[in-house]
């Protein structure tokens, strides 16, 4: 590079180009945002590490238009067998709703995930990705953030953003930096990763053996690729744990991949740590700079993304125009709890893969094995329904007037197959403008608002979009108007909001519900939204 870009101005500066600060551009480039995202290394991942991408998390890849590109590299849906020494399977997770649009549970490579997203960002004229760049030191004002970088041959680079996200990982300098604890525990249990390039065995799905002699977890992956990890004795050494001899008798006693190829195996240990606080003025952290969660549940990398989809359309509105300290402070107010919850999951998890003692596993056994007397509790694990749902108790969100612990606010619209005029068919979100939205929910939403106050919740910064129950077709009107064909509106608890409007965030998340005759009551909460 030449002198000419050694000082560059953009809008967002991200620091570290992993799945989140990737997702975080893509994002950003999409809303028109100017953002430069720096890398210190040469390129992107070259070794396995994130191996789940979840139901949430694809939708975050279908806001960034990455959706058809991240499935071609997936294996979409595959579940989870939990077995006891015997091999006996006593608990399974078999989900196959589809509440966010895709499946569930979805196994990938780090290193291809990483390429679509960095692929991705050729899209943007307003993205620059610069490799090999380092951030040596950095300073803000009440105005903006001044950054310098060194190339690989020595020279600098000055970068002035408004705003700078700190994607840098679990080490994060500019966590330490900004003299910001992280809160938690590292774990003394130690783990063998072992990943292959192909394996012989040809289940689908996760095994979970839940030994107390040895706990181990075989996780499947796309084009016939596997991961293996075991859980490690106290005088069982790294030296040991990664010789030939140890990782093959380990595999062999797993199953049928004792002489399969290895490409990588690994001891680490597992943390469930949270920053203190997740900005510092003008900088805020995201990913595993802000958070680190025990493997158990796979929800690490997926904590990442969600917080790459919360900040981005908050850090785009800051760039726009004025907003307040409460609009960027409701990032970390929002995805803290969140991410706390998923660390919780995780946690719980490992306690029911790791049973200490051969009492403990009898015990965790015996008590799956009466939720299978229970149909709504075996439903409870198999469909997954004890992961945390996405919700936001405060941050930015208005309550409804009688507000119950059932009420959509705060939570991720469930995103249904909608059918439109022309009896095409489309997840919602594709029939849906990005930025705010007014979803008329009705089985006759062009009764319900005429084309005067559709034009006037344009002209405020959201666009209006009708849905009808599936038991009624969609009509052309001053707006598009589609029909639910997933039932998701037509069933509890949406089909309680018929008849309402439903102001959604650019996230998707429901921001608040007032009935249709009132509104107008959202142009109130979308002034706080829309700069």
């Amino acid at each position: 590079m030449s002198d000419a870009v050694a000082n560059l101005r953009t809008d967002i500066l991200i620091v570290g180009a992993g799945p989140t600060g990737l997702t975080l551009a893509n994002l950003l480039g999409k809303s028109g945002t100017r953002t430069i995202i720096v890398e210190r290394n040469p390129g992107t991942v070259g070794e396995p590490r994130a191996v789940s991408i979840d139901d949430e998390s694809m939708r975050s890849m279908q806001a960034a238009g990455l959706d058809a590109a991240v499935e071609a590299i997936v294996a979409r849906g595959y579940g989870s067998r939990y077995l006891g020494p015997k091999g006996d399977c006593f608990a399974l997770v078999d989900s196959v709703s589809k509440p966010f649009g895709f499946d569930k549970r979805n196994a990938f490579q780090q290193p291809e995930l990483e390429k679509v997203l960095l692929d991705g960002l050729a899209r943007f004229d307003i993205v620059s990705c610069l490799l090999k760049h380092e951030l040596v030191e950095f300073s803000q004002n009440g105005q903006s953030i001044r950054a310098e970088m060194r190339r690989d041959d020595g020279s600098m680079v000055q970068v002035s953003a408004s705003y700078m996200v700190a994607c840098d990982g679990g080490r994060s300098d500019i966590r330490k930096t900004l003299d910001i604890d992280l809160v938690g525990s590292t774990f003394a249990e130690r783990w063998l990763i072992v990943d292959l390039f192909q394996t012989a065995n040809r289940f689908r799905h996760t095994e979970v053996s839940c030994n107390p002699r040895r706990p181990n977890i075989s996780l499947p992956g796309p084009a016939g690729i596997r991961r293996y990890e075991f859980l490690l004795r106290a005088e069982e050494d790294e030296d040991l744990a990664t010789s030939e001899e140890f990782v093959r008798g380990l595999l062999r006693d797993a199953g049928p991949d004792g002489d399969a190829p290895i490409r990588r195996k690994r001891v680490y240990s597992f943390h469930a740590r949270v920053a203190a606080r997740w900005r510092e003025g003008r900088v805020f952290l995201a990913g595993d700079a802000a958070h680190l969660s025990p493997p158990f549940a796979g929800q690490g990398m997926n904590s990442g993304l969600r917080d790459a989809h919360n900040l981005s359309w908050k850090l785009s509105a800051a760039v726009r125009g004025e907003v307040s300290e409460d609009f960027l402070d409701s990032y970390e107010v929002e995805r803290k709890p969140h991410a706390l919850a998923m660390i919780q999951l995780a946690l719980t998890m490992g306690r029911i893969m790791m049973p200490t003692s051969v009492l403990q596993g009898l015990l965790v056994r015996g008590a799956f094995w009466l939720v299978g007397f229970l149909p709504w509790m075996r439903d409870y694990f198999s469909q997954m329904r004890f992961k945390p749902p996405p919700r936001f108790e405060t941050g930015l969100i208005w309550p409804e007037e009688g507000d119950g612990k059932d009420t959509m606010v705060g939570r991720l619209l469930p995103q249904p197959v909608v059918e439109m005029t022309d009896r095409t068919q489309k997840l919602l979100d594709a029939v849906l403008p990005d930025g705010l939205v007014v979803l008329l929910f009705s089985e006759y939403p062009d009764r319900q608002m005429d084309k005067l106050l559709a034009d006037k919740f344009a002209a405020a910064g959201a666009s209006v979009v009708g849905i009808t129950p599936e038991w009624m077709n969609p009509v052309s009107a001053g707006f598009p108007v589609v029909r639910d064909v997933s039932r998701y509106f037509s069933e509890p608890p949406l089909a309680g909001y018929l008849d309402k409007v439903i102001l959604l965030r650019p996230d998707r998340y429901v921001a608040a519900i007032r009935p249709a005759a009132r509104a107008e009551d959202l142009m109130e909460y979308m002034a706080k939204m829309a700069p």
